[in-house]
């Protein structure tokens, strides 16, 4: 039976890319009962039925999943930040990370509009920069004006699946315009050629970037943590797992609690005390939420 991943779900079509063929497929009625949606991302077994049509009959397991945008088995997020207009907010990158960590995909910070600061700017930026790695994250300062930064930013997409998240005012399709004008071309075209006008169905699609996947679409239309319980937020900030161990209380939330290893580091400025504040900012937002039922 052909195996194959979903490229792009569209009206309630499934598109699958086996190693060398597009097939156009439906899902089987048993996934309907089952509440099982396909995913882009999902790799997949299907009965061809006609030349280049069939049935999806299997969904692998899944690395991860994603709500919003609808999308399985991502290896990456880029997170990409903008230096100036809008201001850099640490905030905002936080809740980014936060997201991405809990949901256990490799984040990527991207920082654009670098040519546009001054040097006191760039200086301090640089030293957010030299926290976030000291954390263990990869950041990237670049100016879409350079080619040798585009160049340096188009080698993470390599052998990736990414999706592309960012603040308003960041450019998501510019970006990857920018990494690869035939991408948005080719996507405009195959949009065109489907009508897809102002009422038909929004998609996500897969598009081919320096030989890796990259979502087309916008990655984390929401910023809350609805789906985050307080005792689960200090493992999407590495500092703070790292530290949890050496608490003397099991079940620390290293807020209010005494001997905690993680108030200690914050005040022995051993981890970044703008993002220990972020971390009790965001629990005590998921603590005060309102209950689901």
């Amino acid at each position: 039976m052909p195996e194959g991943r979903i490229v792009k779900a569209l009206s309630g079509f499934y598109y699958v890319q086996t190693t060398d063929d597009l097939f156009q497929c439906k899902g089987r009625g048993v996934f309907r009962k089952k509440n099982i949606t396909p995913l882009v991302g999902d790799f997949v077994s299907f009965d061809i039925r006609e030349e280049k049509e069939g049935y999806i009959t299997e969904i692998k397991p899944r690395t991860n999943e994603l709500i919003r945008p609808p999308i399985a088995n991502i290896t990456q997020a880029i997170i990409v930040s903008s230096a100036i207009m809008p201001e850099f907010s640490t905030t905002l990158l936080d809740r980014f990370l936060v997201l991405i960590e809990a949901k256990g995909i490799t984040p990527i910070i991207f920082i654009s509009k670098t040519d546009l600061l001054t040097k006191e700017q760039l200086d301090t930026l640089k030293n957010y920069q030299a926290d976030y790695v000291s954390i263990g994250y990869h950041v990237e300062l670049f100016s879409a004006k350079v080619p040798q930064d585009m160049d340096r930013i188009k080698g993470y997409l390599k052998d990736q699946v990414t999706v592309i998240a960012g603040q308003s005012g960041v450019g998501k399709s510019s970006f990857i315009n920018t990494i690869s004008p035939d991408a948005l071309i080719k996507t405009a075209d195959i949009s065109k050629s489907l009508g897809r006008g102002k009422h038909t169905t929004r998609h996500v699609e897969l598009i081919e970037v320096n030989d890796g996947l990259v979502a087309d679409t916008p990655g984390f239309s929401a910023l809350d943590f609805s789906e985050i319980e307080a005792e689960e937020l200090m493992n999407c900030f590495p500092e703070i797992r790292e530290l949890k161990e050496h608490c003397k209380f099991r079940g620390c939330l290293h807020a209010k609690e005494p001997k905690c290893a993680v108030k200690e580091a914050e005040e022995n400025d051993i981890i970044p005390k703008y993002r220990y504040k972020h971390y009790i900012s965001f629990l005590e937002e998921i603590q005060t939420r309102k209950p689901r039922y």
